[in-house]
This record gives structure tokens, sequence and C-alpha cells, in this order.
């Protein structure tokens, strides 16, 4: 699937929740059954600095494709993670970091989120799109 067709895909299942309880309720769950990072990522080197939470990162390029692990303490975090990687996790470098987040902004989450809240998660996606933009150049040195 593309990104856009997952994106889509999210916006059509919040767009069935009835209010904003049943949205948050849902991220919980999904912070709940996100896999936890590999243990050796879960370290200082790893984390995303400047997030309100611990969040933890690592990413790779497989097969010309962007593979990414993250963490965080937060269910809520955890689960716009989940999202996330749903989203970008084996993908092409290139379609990332073209991509506009636009999900986001569909679901109702846009300004639901205090100023800290709101700078940790566009801190991960920056960090996701400046992997992609890496991920791109490894791929084309390979070829």
């Amino acid at each position: 699937m593309t990104i856009k067709e997952i994106q889509e895909e999210v916006i059509k299942e919040f767009e069935k929740l009835n209010n904003e309880l049943e949205k948050y309720n849902y991220l919980i769950i999904l912070g709940k059954n996100l896999k936890s990072i590999d243990p050796k990522y879960k370290t200082d080197d790893y984390l995303i600095k400047g997030c309100q939470v611990n969040t933890w990162y690592h990413s790779e390029c497989k097969e010309g494709k962007i593979v990414y692990e993250v963490d965080s303490l937060s269910l809520i975090t955890r689960g716009f993670i989940s999202l996330l990687l749903r989203i970008c996790s084996a993908q092409k470098p290139e379609d990332i970091q073209n991509t506009e987040f636009y999900f986001i902004d569909k679901i109702g989450f846009k300004n639901q989120f205090s100023p800290l809240k709101d700078n940790s998660l566009f801190k991960l996606i920056n960090k996701i799109k400046t992997d992609a933009v890496s991920g791109s150049r490894m791929k084309q040195n390979k070829n």
C-alpha cells in the first residue's frame, strides 16, 4: 500500500469513533499493542532529544526501504508511534521524505496537545523524514 492509502485507511478508522474520548482510548490501545523497541536501542544514544517523554528511535534501510523501531514511555505517544510506523515503515525513502502527514489533522489531533507534546510528535516526524533523506542517499550510493 502507498503512504497515502494507509493514511486514508487510518482516517476512516478514526471517523468510526464517536468522540474525543473514544479517539484517545483507541490511541491507548494502539500504544499498548505497539511492539517494544529492541532493548539494545533503549539507551540514551537512541533518545530523541527534546521530547517531553522519553522516546527511543532506531531506523535502518533494508532492501531500499526504511524500517523503524520507535518506543516511548507514554501510551498516547506510543499510539501515535504505532500509526506513524504503520504509515512509514517499509516504505521507500523518497516516498517518506515527500509525504505530508495530513492524517494528524484529519483525525482531529492537530491542535489537541500541549505545545510540548506537539513538539515531541513533530520532532519524531522530522526524525523520520531526516532518516528518509539519509536512506535515499544510502540507496543512491549503493546503485
